[in-house]
């Protein structure tokens, strides 16, 4: 078991007298919707439902702490905030909803894979555009005196962040006013239960009764939102769960073109498990390597085997594979491929700045991690060979051990 973190405890110390709401999620959640529709306006209780089950899955949590419920409730408002602002936008302004976006780009892949350095060096054309992390999380038609107050108030609560996820930053850093997942305006998804802790119930509910298409749908609005007055660019889109949603993507998206990094697959368990260990110690009181590894594993197989199904019915057109040890070993020939690959403009302009966009902050630590925290290496091996003889036909696993990015 894995401690969390001085300031963690302290916290949950303070927070412990006021925070019950994890006794009787459904009360505790009933108040807060009512506050939120009395704030915005407007109400939609079908989606208030669906969040409720997010709260009485984190209930489950074992060694859920009181910082940790607190974070969870409050990111769970948040998404229903989010959801009544771009509501309201739609109710207002009816057109919003004859936007057309035309054919985005999602980059996916395992986690770990460079799918942000993709993502990076593509959204960074003049011709595209990636959501911003705080558009994600407050979406509405463009204004540039409230983006300044809530780009303020999101960098404060980074700043909080820090301090309870020690070494965060440097895993997965974020900035609030660069292009970040899309998994930040997703409401729902196999991320809680990853990044908070064990939610059975809600695991199951995902599995037997929610249709991940409604996620795109509400994402399909909010670019639309986003986009509404403005002029329009090429959307780039980034998460690694994208991976094994691709058949649903293009549902929703059928002109969508989908970038997938590869990399050597037991390198990606011990990155990304190494991520959600930081990321559950600020919701627990212990965390478990083995159960995290445990889940680790199951989700990145689970997905890889999604995306080799989904590619088997998808025009080969519509995917380009990029292997992470190319991507960043050689930058400069592989990026300008990649954007002719997604049938993009490459200029001199975005030659000149390719290296102010791939460049690690300096003083960065690179991300340290032992596989053998989490899962047996064989297990690992054996448990992505259908994805690694891909791989090797398609002369996209990695030559040697690339340096962490």
């Amino acid at each position: 078991m894995s401690r969390a973190p001085r300031t963690t405890r302290v916290l949950n110390t303070a927070l412990g007298p006021f925070v019950r709401g994890y006794r009787d999620p459904a009360a505790s959640w009933a108040k807060a919707v009512a506050q939120v529709e009395k704030t915005a306006g407007t109400q939609d209780r079908r989606f208030a439902d669906d969040l409720g089950q997010i709260l009485q899955g984190a209930a489950e949590i074992p060694r859920l702490s009181p910082l940790g419920w607190f974070l969870i409730f409050n990111e769970v408002k948040g998404k229903y905030a989010n959801r009544l602002r771009v509501n309201r936008v739609l109710s207002e302004h009816p057109q919003v909803a004859e936007e057309q976006i035309i054919a985005p780009v999602f980059v996916c892949g395992l986690p770990r894979t460079a799918t942000t350095l993709a993502h990076r060096v593509l959204a960074q054309s003049p011709d595209h555009r990636g959501p911003l992390t705080w558009e994600l999380q407050h979406t509405t038609l463009h204004d540039p005196l409230a983006a300044r107050r809530v780009i303020k108030q999101l960098e404060q609560a980074l700043s909080l962040m820090e301090l309870v996820a020690p070494g965060l930053q440097h895993k997965h850093p974020t900035y609030i006013d660069r292009p970040e997942e899309s998994v930040l305006f997703f409401a729902h998804g196999p991320q809680w239960p990853l990044q908070r802790g064990p939610m059975p119930s809600y695991s199951a509910w995902l599995t037997d009764q929610y249709d991940v298409t409604s996620e795109y749908e509400y994402l399909k609005l909010g670019l639309q939102v986003l986009q509404h007055g403005r002029e329009p660019k090429r959307w780039v889109l980034k998460y690694p769960g994208h991976l094994g949603d691709m058949d649903t993507i293009q549902k929703v998206f059928p002109d969508a073109t989908f970038v997938w990094t590869h990399r050597d697959p037991v390198t990606v368990i011990g990155s990304f498990a190494s991520l959600l260990e930081t990321l559950q110690a600020m919701c627990l009181y212990e965390t478990d390597p083995a159960a995290i590894g445990r889940a680790t594993l199951d989700h990145l197989v689970t997905q890889v085997e999604r995306g080799l199904a989904a590619r088997m019915s998808m025009p080969p057109s519509s995917i380009v594979d990029v292997p992470y040890h190319k991507l960043s070993a050689d930058p400069v020939t592989v990026v300008p491929r990649l954007y002719a690959a997604i049938g993009a403009r490459w200029t001199t302009r975005d030659q000149e700045h390719l290296a102010e966009v791939i460049a690690r902050p300096k003083g960065a630590p690179s991300h340290q991690y032992d596989l053998s925290r989490y899962v047996d290496r064989a297990e690992a091996e054996a448990a992505f060979a259908q994805y690694n003889r891909m791989l090797d036909r398609l002369d996209l696993r990695d030559a040697t051990p690339a340096v962490e990015l």
